[in-house]
């Protein structure tokens, strides 16, 4: 039976599975049938807890992607998606300052078309409400009050079950539940990625879930990546430059050791670590093999004694990752 987590009454599996690496540009290549392979693969195997963007792919790609693996099949999941980057006609670009090459993301979270980004989404994901929807990244623009008052009207309408937020400090979480409570806080955590400990004690605090993204270092800690495609929007990431990421995998090359004592994988060591931080904690990986996609999935089951947990510390104590991460720490 797979285990599961409570994110704000919505029973999730404990790992959940991230679309966004099933969309054209962000890993590479990729075309729908195999992008469609993975999503079964994921429900099928009982990561039912999908998590998706407007934002992901040309013209809300990912949704709609996700709306075609789930037709006939919705009762069996948990839908989330987020909003704020693919902005509505009229909507004018709000940049914030990111970790990225282009150094920049367009946002607009103004009250006034949260509305329209959810009906949109609606009708990319062929049903009649949002399991859990979230704010992309809050915008410099607006206060996030208001942004998610207009959200909160949503619930009102049951067109949304739960909210959540991503990329958020702490401050601006508990102004947010302030407002209407939160399921979720979607947040960069992996081992090579620390959580902010505030917003993990702001979350803990009011009792909302954290959803790790990009739980496996955007894929680097499974081990497996030794240089980049083209077509890889990784490439914008500093990490992954060349010089960058070979030294990064000789620094992290000390979990292989650890994972082989465990007889289990890079990946599932670094799924089931932050599965241990909280109970709280759902991982939401990405992958486009179904072999993997069940090997993360597994993790769930892993259970790391103490003096294992202990080991680990001290390794990633010793690590430290070369090149900035995606977000930036001083916003």
């Amino acid at each position: 039976m797979t285990k599961t987590r409570n994110l704000g009454g919505l029973d999730v599996p404990a790992i959940g599975f991230g679309a966004m690496v099933l969309s054209p540009g962000m890993y590479g290549a990729i075309d729908d049938e195999r992008g469609l392979a993975a999503l079964t693969a994921a429900i099928d195997a009982g990561g039912t807890f999908i998590d998706t963007s407007d934002g992901y792919g040309d013209d809300a790609h990912n949704e709609k992607l996700v709306g075609r693996a789930i037709r006939g099949r919705r009762d069996e999941v948990t839908v989330a998606t987020k909003f704020g980057l693919r902005l509505d006609d009229g909507a004018q670009p709000h940049p914030i300052e990111v970790g990225f090459a282009f150094e920049q993301l367009l946002v607009n979270a103004e009250p006034k078309y949260v509305r329209g980004y959810a009906e949109a989404s609606l009708r990319n994901l062929g049903t009649d409400v949002i399991d859990l929807y979230y704010l992309h990244f809050p915008d410099p623009q607006v206060p996030i009050e208001d942004t998610v008052g207009a959200m909160a009207e949503l619930v009102a309408d049951g067109k949304v079950r739960q909210l959540g937020l991503s990329n958020v400090t702490p401050d601006e979480l508990r102004r947010a539940y302030a407002v209407h409570p939160i399921a979720a806080v979607q947040t960069e955590w992996s081992m090579w990625r620390p959580i902010d400990p505030e917003l993990l004690e702001a979350a803990r605090e009011l009792g909302v879930g954290v959803v790790p993204w990009s739980p496996l270092g955007a894929g680097f800690l499974t081990g497996t990546v030794q240089a980049l495609g083209e077509d890889d929007f990784r490439n914008n990431a500093p990490r992954f430059d060349a010089e960058s990421l070979k030294a990064n995998n000789a620094s992290y090359d000390a979990l292989q050791a650890l994972a082989a004592d465990l007889g289990i994988t890079r990946s599932q060591l670094a799924l089931a670590w932050l599965l241990h931080q909280d109970q709280a904690v759902v991982p939401i990986p990405g992958s486009r093999t179904p072999a993997h996609i069940v090997e993360n999935l597994a993790a769930a089951d892993i259970t790391l004694h103490p003096d294992t947990l202990e080991r680990i510390d001290a390794v990633l104590a010793r690590i430290a990752p070369v090149g900035a991460t995606l977000l930036r720490d001083d916003r």
